[in-house]
């Protein structure tokens, strides 16, 4: 290997490794950087819901009360199941020890959205097929230059649960284990864009209703 060669191969190394190291300050003109304390979910079939990471999700929940169900009339119902998540904010310059940055108001996020997709660890992945539809939702609140925030949304539709491939589970005793990749996104108060995505298990199945 000629002594040019190895020269350029440094250079490239070093590039790669610079471009690496730099995109999470590159992703965003924001100052800030959203962070995700924790992200879990629930069954939205449980009368007493308690957020888990994995979540344990019903496709179907035989309910034998209130009126018109009973035991020998059961309604057979289905339940979107809740996602909660706590955000704070970290600022990219954290200055000097003898002069920190202080960040302001300008340096607030406005949560508009959020995005969840579904992915199995089997590599099949197809949608309507192997895991449920991706969608986007709608969340709207403010995490502040300190403290952490805590926001609810749907991590599992109730379509979903009316879609292959949730609904064959309805009558089957499998049981598909998908990982959901939720995007939370929105934007500093002088407009520039901010995002982050966090990771939550669950499993779908027809559990036994209490």
């Amino acid at each position: 290997m000629t002594r040019t060669f190895r020269q350029v191969l440094g250079a490239l190394a070093i590039t790669a490794a610079t471009m690496s190291c730099g995109d999470v300050v590159r992703d965003s003109r924001s100052p800030m950087i959203l962070v995700i304390d924790h992200l879990l979910g629930a069954n939205g079939a449980s009368t007493s819901i308690t957020f888990t990471n994995p979540v344990f999700s019903d496709v179907i929940t035989i309910r034998t009360s209130p009126s018109p169900c009973s035991v020998t009339t059961p309604c057979p119902t289905i339940f979107a199941d809740p996602g909660q998540v706590t955000l704070h904010l970290d600022q990219k310059n954290i200055g000097t020890p003898t002069v920190p940055a202080a960040p302001t108001t300008n340096n607030e996020v406005i949560i508009t959205g959020y995005h969840v997709e579904y992915r199995r660890s089997d590599g099949r992945n197809t949608a309507g097929v192997d895991v449920p539809f991706a969608f986007d939702g709608g969340l709207t609140g403010t995490v502040t230059q300190t403290g952490a925030v805590t926001f609810s949304f749907e991590l599992v539709r109730h379509v979903a649960k009316e879609e292959s491939p949730l609904i064959q589970l309805q009558l089957s005793p499998t049981i598909i284990n998908v990982i959901a990749y939720v995007t939370f996104y929105g934007h500093d108060t002088v407009g520039n864009s901010v995002s982050v995505t966090g990771t939550i298990s669950i499993d779908f199945g027809n559990f036994g209703d209490s």
